[in-house]
């Protein structure tokens, strides 16, 4: 028997970045199953540190 996967759903037109409120174009998701949205300069400045904290990135 196999479990049902969860999905994320898509970003949309009224997904915010978490840190400046422009439109989400990246969702981090964090190894404890949160998640941060970012536009993609925020994206681009945090990237380092999600991946040292083996965040999942999807654009």
């Amino acid at each position: 028997m196999t479990s049902p996967t969860l999905t994320r759903p898509e970003l949309t037109a009224l997904d915010r970045c978490d840190r400046c409120g422009a439109a989400a174009q990246v969702r981090a998701i964090l190894s404890t199953g949160g998640e941060l949205l970012f536009c993609n300069h925020h994206a681009r400045e945090y990237e380092p540190k999600l991946k040292e904290m083996a965040a999942e990135i999807q654009r």
